[in-house]
């Protein structure tokens, strides 16, 4: 049996050498026979704001809107680096949205940019440019090799905890609390 990983946090291993992976937190946006989608969640795009995103798609602000626009762009991933991705917990059905579960959706289509900038005070919101995807099987090889922790994911982490501590945060939340304590070898009886 399969154990599928959609709503899940994929946290990388300390020993994951690649500079897009190490101490990633990727959110597990499906995951079937075809293989498995996520967005890294705590990895920011240097100079790049939500502000900026909507200026150059020119999506005006409403002035009562207190979301803090200075926000990073995270890098979701390396596949279709140009195209966004936005995580929220709005319920309202947007042109491109997908339901991940009760409480989460994602959406790629230009109108929750413009229901986000007319908002008085949105909430939940997670920009990311790219995706990471897996062919069928190779995630599940990947966890099998060591390469990723996984846990349910947690809202509180997705939208409200710094970047910078996401990874910390996940691994303490399934109980590791000395990071240099893990090995990523593997034992076999």
């Amino acid at each position: 049996m399969i154990i599928n990983f959609k709503n899940h946090f994929l946290i990388a291993m300390p020993g994951l050498k690649d500079p897009l992976f190490k101490n990633s937190v990727i959110y597990m946006c499906k995951h079937d026979n075809n293989g498995a989608m996520g967005i890294i969640i705590n990895k920011k795009i240097k100079n790049l704001t939500i502000q900026k995103i909507l200026h150059q798609l020119k999506i005006n602000i409403k002035s009562s809107n207190t979301l803090d626009f200075k926000n990073p762009v995270i890098i979701g991933g390396p596949i279709l680096e140009d195209r966004g991705f936005i995580l929220h917990t709005f319920k309202k059905k947007f042109t491109t949205s997908t339901h991940i579960s009760n409480d989460l959706s994602i959406t790629t289509s230009r109108d929750i940019l413009e229901y986000i900038a007319n908002l008085n005070n949105p909430k939940n919101i997670l920009m990311a440019l790219g995706h990471c995807i897996w062919k069928q099987h190779q995630l599940e090889q990947e966890i099998a090799k060591n390469i990723w922790l996984t846990t349910p994911a947690d809202i509180d982490i997705i939208f409200n905890t710094p970047i910078s501590e996401k990874w910390k945060k996940s691994m303490y939340s399934i109980g590791i609390m000395n990071i240099l304590q893990l090995t990523s070898e593997i034992g076999h009886a």
